[in-house]
């Protein structure tokens, strides 16, 4: 028998651990526990009805034919909109490309700046599939430490001092995951000023835009006073709920809209149809009426979960301000977050996430913990942790 072969990229290339533990935690399910799910970036929310609808109609009423690799243009239209009604910033169009979930908008965009060798900056800890998805490129992610002192953001010391001659582009979400942090303002126009002067390109991870609680959601495209060098990628997943439908977009400078068509029609034809009917319906007034009230319960939640967490002595080093993630230091009653994870999910039956998936800045100190369940659900996760802190798992 033939010896399995593999690229020398799949060493770089390593689980997923929130996903490991979400298996194992269906499998202590199967045997009849009840497991409370704060290992997964998914809201525990559905889809919003209008939006379900509308893509019901759609398989009714619309060819569910291949559409244009960039997306149907009534959707980049609405898009478009929603950035000038929202954030008063003119976007055309044509910039805006639809894409199957906003990890195919990472890979475009890597797929069309990176060169064998060439580094990204990326804080860490970051969310791994990003450093993966440099990889594939046989580019080579340069993951920054980052630390609660600058809210795990990078600065625009951090890209002045490790950019080198290799060095393409810096990738910053905001808001983060796994930290929920946000990148300021002013932080981020200089950073764009060390990008733009060393002919670099800026990435901005905008995921989990919209979901914010001490600020004005906001978008690199309003803050930065020029972006011919800035990519925007944004999702339906986290603020919208649409994870199951795989959609995501990204704004691109003008001049990159051609290749970027180029590549999505080899490497992925076009994003799906119905997906695309459904989203058109994320914008419509009664379906952000849904969003800014799910939007406020995912508020009381973090206002719940933190302070909680710190009652048994989770430090949270840096309060987050977005996406629905706190990173705990845990260092205060376990050595191994990796090895607390697993206790907690075989002896309190609350799977969380240790900070091993992030990257290698101190991840045995942290947990990702997501309060994507209600806030009842919440109180009781938190009960079992300090019974089973007491006990000694």
């Amino acid at each position: 028998m033939n010896e399995k072969r593999l690229s020398k990229r799949m060493s770089h290339i390593q689980p997923f651990q929130a996903m490991e533990i979400q298996s194992r935690a269906r499998v202590l399910e199967l045997a009849g526990h009840d497991v409370i799910h704060m290992e997964i970036g998914e809201p525990d929310f559905g889809t919003p009805l209008p939006v379900i609808e509308a893509g019901k109609r759609a398989l009714d009423e619309q060819p569910m034919w291949y559409t244009s690799a960039l997306g149907l243009m009534p959707l980049r239209e609405a898009i478009a909109y929603f950035y000038y009604t929202t954030y008063g910033v003119t976007v055309e169009p044509e910039r805006v490309i639809v894409t199957a979930g906003s990890s195919a908008a990472l890979l475009l965009t890597f797929a069309a700046l990176l060169n064998d060798g060439d580094e990204v900056l990326m804080g860490d800890p970051g969310y791994p599939c990003n450093r993966h998805f440099v990889r594939s490129m046989n580019a080579v992610p340069v993951q920054v430490p980052v630390t609660a002192s600058s809210g795990f953001q990078m600065t625009a010391t951090d890209i002045s001092t490790r950019w080198g001659i290799h060095t393409a582009a810096a990738l910053i979400a905001s808001p983060a995951n796994p930290t929920g942090t946000l990148i300021a303002d002013e932080e981020l126009r200089k950073i764009h000023q060390e990008v733009t002067k060393r002919g670099g390109s800026l990435i901005m991870d905008e995921i989990y835009q919209g979901l914010t609680y001490d600020s004005v959601p906001n978008t690199a495209l309003s803050i930065l006073n020029q972006t011919d060098n800035v990519f925007v990628v944004n999702s339906f997943s986290k603020y919208f709920h649409m994870t199951g439908w795989r959609l995501g977009w990204m704004v691109v400078p003008k001049a990159y809209v051609k290749e970027m068509e180029t590549l999505a029609q080899n490497l992925f034809i076009s994003p799906s149809t119905p997906a695309q009917y459904a989203a058109m319906a994320a914008f419509l007034p009664e379906t952000m009426e849904i969003l800014e009230a799910r939007r406020c319960e995912l508020n009381r939640r973090r206002d719940f979960l933190v302070p909680a967490l710190e009652a048994v002595n989770f430090r949270v080093p840096a309060r987050p301000g977005g996406a629905f993630y706190v990173y705990a230091d845990t260092s205060a009653v376990a050595e191994d977050s990796f090895r607390l994870s697993s206790t907690l999910l075989a002896a309190a039956h609350v799977a969380m996430t240790p900070g091993r998936d992030f990257g290698v800045n101190r991840p045995e100190r942290y947990m990702r913990i997501a309060y994507t369940q209600p806030i009842a659900r919440l109180e009781k996760a938190v009960d079992r942790i300090h019974r089973s802190l007491i006990t000694g798992g």
